[in-house]
């Protein structure tokens, strides 16, 4: 594969749909529209909203599952125990959770005052250490800093440790497809 860096493959802040911490979850949801609406239709949608705090700093980023478990507060106590989080279940043993923990129990009807009430800064996704990359970074570590953290994306800093953009593990797979699909087999 060429060597390629991070820079050339990120999408610039500017790009990117984002929210006050102050925001609800409502306006995250119509920010992550907005975002779909305006972006390049050629390329992947994006599936998070970044959170910035009073300096416009980014601070956390909220994804689609962190959206829909903002909406179950029962989601928090069932997996506050970090190792529940990633064992597997079975398809009946889900079930089963889903009706003996009431999930879900209210009337979708109630999704519009749940998103208008809660708050993007109680369920924030806080930004863990591995999440950054800088964008003089390879290709390469960046492949590999992706798989091994299992992230759908990485923060991209610059100089000074500012974020500049995002690397979107949607973007990274499609230029290794471009690669293989350019071999000459």
């Amino acid at each position: 594969m060429k060597t390629k860096d991070v820079k050339g493959l990120m999408l610039q802040l500017s790009e990117y749909a984002t929210v006050s911490k102050d925001a609800t979850l409502a306006e995250a949801v119509l920010a992550l529209k907005k975002s779909h609406d305006e972006f390049d239709k050629s390329r992947y949608r994006h599936r998070a909203v970044l959170v910035l705090d009073e300096t416009g700093s980014v601070i956390g980023k909220v994804g689609f599952t962190d959206i829909l478990k903002g909406l179950e507060p029962k989601y928090d106590e069932m997996l506050s125990d970090k190792g529940a989080m990633h064992v597997g279940f079975t398809r009946s043993f889900q079930k089963t959770m889903l009706e003996s923990l009431k999930l879900w129990e209210d009337p979708m009807e109630h999704i519009c005052r749940k998103a208008a009430q809660k708050k993007v800064a109680s369920f924030i996704k806080a930004i863990s250490e591995g999440e950054y990359i800088e964008e003089k970074a390879s290709l390469n570590e960046a492949i590999h800093q992706l798989v091994l953290g299992h992230h759908q994306s990485l923060l991209v800093v610059g100089e000074g440790k500012k974020i500049t953009g995002i690397l979107r593990l949607t973007d990274v797979f499609e230029a290794v497809t471009q690669e293989i699909l350019a071999c000459k087999i």
